[in-house]
């Protein structure tokens, strides 16, 4: 690609330093925010010979008038400030977290003598701790109508002690708050109840009944009888929250699972806050220009944006995959433990993690019009085990059948949805070279049918599942090529040791034998080989009738074609009557009795 004076000098001036880099367009508007381990390697590879493959950053070249580049100590520190510049600037071409200051969060003004428990939407109360951000407000309003049942935190806004009324007001009559603004309740005595209610918003909720408990037998103990039973009714809610809104898991401790779903342009995040073995809570992002990035640097961007600005982080991190900046991560966050779990409960974990993004997923798109139907979770699993940037809804497996070189057919079917579609089944009869050459007859039924489809406006799939293995694959892809179709997604199943291979990759994919994508591929090309079989031997019955027919004097094609039309076989005109024969067109009984005579002396 050419590089404009400006840019080639500018390029030629890089540091081999930690960096970020600022990519701008004549306006001197923000196109994209990247990071570097080295500004002097990454930044020129934006005009190699490689750029020109990806269509984001060949567009992204072509607009490309200016750069600045930003120096950091670190790649953990280029990291962050990539995050700041993208938040500042929204650049058209990064991933983008959207509604980034829409969402409420919860705040606990600790900064405070008597601490409140408000409801904002800005992070600019000094000395306060947030919870959130909520994405449901119904979580939102239902986590503070439990906090105002159970805890008698203050809702008026004076800036006790200094500023406070004479009287205590309505909420301390209804028992919804004990007055520390006349001094019925003592600064620690308060404090104490807010150090429950931060334990509570951090799902904590056995510590909680374990010092209200306490709190509860000392009351007890000073005969404050009324305060016992307001904390033993505490106590009750507590135990009757945890029942209904907490799922019980094999083994305890704290954890965050982290969830992931991408498709075309939009992605989503997910966590799955886990306290005390139990899933008390599940908090989710959207993204979106994600179209062209792999799935290691969209989950590193919701991890950097999303998940380490929240304050209620567990030590533990269950990851769906390895991030693209796993290093960096380590260093923002030295306090927690990077987990890409295999198997055992927290896999199952990350697996609900993983559901629970592609149905919010999922919902987004049936909510915006663009897709019409869920897709089912192995769908999302193929996607992702083949490296799919965009979720194969759709998808096709081709198989061919022969029969020692002859009868040699083609079969298409076609999957929505992780459904068969049968409606879009083809059969193919195969002509010429792939009579006798298998790859041959793979490169005619991908032509015909991508062909077809083409002239007749009609969308192609998603992914494309050919039924062999290398050779198979490349004269599918040649195929593709030759009509524009270079984009396609094209991928073999071999069935030996179900094995999946991919352009470009001298190593085939070994999918877990368990796992809900190759169950997904081997149902498409059993289905695909069913389809395929069934249409070689009505051919190969058609023949032998035919061929069986044509020995008769008087029987010629169009007389053959009447015969089976009419009674559907050989059998069925060997078992006719002479009657039923001759009062077709153009029969007359003699004929009828000449090819019974000759059919049935035959046999």
């Amino acid at each position: 690609m050419a590089v404009p004076a400006l840019i080639a000098r500018k390029l030629a001036a890089l540091p081999d330093q930690s960096g970020v880099y600022l990519w701008k367009n004549q306006a001197g508007e923000v196109l994209y925010v990247g990071k570097a381990k080295s500004l002097r390697n990454r930044v020129p590879s934006y005009f190699g010979p490689e750029a020109a493959d990806n269509p984001m950053h060949a567009a992204l070249v072509r607009q490309i008038a200016d750069l600045e580049t930003i120096i950091v100590p670190s790649e953990a520190q280029a990291l962050l400030l990539e995050n700041n510049l993208i938040k500042e600037h929204s650049p058209r071409f990064n991933v983008l977290l959207r509604d980034d200051k829409s969402y409420p969060r919860i705040a606990v003004t600790v900064g405070e003598p008597f601490p409140r428990v408000l409801v904002v939407r800005r992070v600019n109360l000094e000395g306060a701790r947030y919870f959130g951000p909520y994405t449901d407000v119904y979580t939102l309003r239902n986590t503070l109508k439990i906090i105002r049942r159970i805890f008698t935190v203050r809702s008026c806004h004076y800036a006790l002690p200094d500023d406070h009324p004479d009287r205590p007001c309505l909420d301390y009559h209804i028992e919804r708050c004990r007055a520390p603004c006349v001094g019925y309740q003592s600064r620690e005595d308060y404090r104490r109840m807010i150090d429950d209610v931060l334990l509570f918003l951090e799902g904590k909720t056995v510590d909680v009944r374990q010092r209200l408990r306490e709190r509860m037998q000392q009351a007890s103990t000073g005969l404050d009888f009324e305060r016992a039973a307001q904390l033993r009714d505490a106590i009750r809610w507590l135990e009757q929250l945890e029942q209904p809104q907490t799922v019980e898991l094999v083994g305890g401790g704290d954890a965050d699972a982290i969830g992931f779903a991408r498709d075309g342009d939009d992605a989503c995040g997910v966590i799955l806050r886990v306290r005390s073995g139990r899933v008390i809570a599940r908090e989710h992002r959207f993204l979106e220009h994600a179209e062209h990035e792999v799935d290691g640097a969209i989950l590193s961007a919701f991890l950097v944006r999303y998940y380490l600005p929240l304050e209620a982080r567990a030590s533990s991190a269950l990851l769906p995959l390895v991030p693209e900046d796993v290093g960096a991560l380590h260093q923002l966050a030295p306090g927690v433990t990077w987990h890409v779990p295999q198997r055992g409960t927290n896999a199952k974990l990350v697996e609900l993690a993983d559901q629970n993004a592609r149905h919010l997923l999922e919902s987004l798109l049936i909510e915006a019009f663009d897709i019409e139907e869920r897709a089912a979770d192995p769908v999302y699993a193929l996607g992702r085990d083949l490296g799919l940037a965009e979720v194969p809804r759709s998808f096709v497996c081709i198989d061919i059948s022969t029969n020692q070189g002859r009868d040699t057919v083609g079969s298409l079917v076609w999957f929505d949805a992780g459904r068969p579609r049968k409606a879009e089944y083809r059969r193919f009869k195969i002509r010429g070279p792939g009579q006798q050459d298998d790859f041959a007859a793979v490169h005619e039924v991908v032509t015909r049918f991508l062909k077809r489809r083409l002239e007749e406006g009609k969308p192609v799939p998603d992914l494309m599942v050919i039924d062999g293995g290398k050779g198979q694959l490349g004269a599918a892809v040649d195929a593709a090529r030759a009509l524009g179709q270079e984009a396609l997604p094209i991928v073999s199943l071999a069935k030996r040791e179900e094995e999946v291979f991919l352009p470009g990759r001298s190593v085939s994919l070994r999918l877990s034998r368990r796992s809900s994508s190759l169950k997904l591929l081997q149902r498409a090309r059993d289905e695909a080989h069913r389809f395929a079989v069934g249409y070689s031997r009505r051919r190969r019955a058609q023949r032998t009738i035919t061929s069986e027919l044509l020995t008769i004097r008087g029987i010629g094609p169009g007389r053959r074609r009447s015969l089976l039309e009419r009674f559907g076989s050989l059998a069925g005109v060997k078992t006719a009557s002479s009657a039923e024969i001759a009062a077709l067109p153009g029969f007359s009984t003699t004929l009828a009795e000449r090819i019974l005579e000759t059919l049935n002396g035959r046999r």
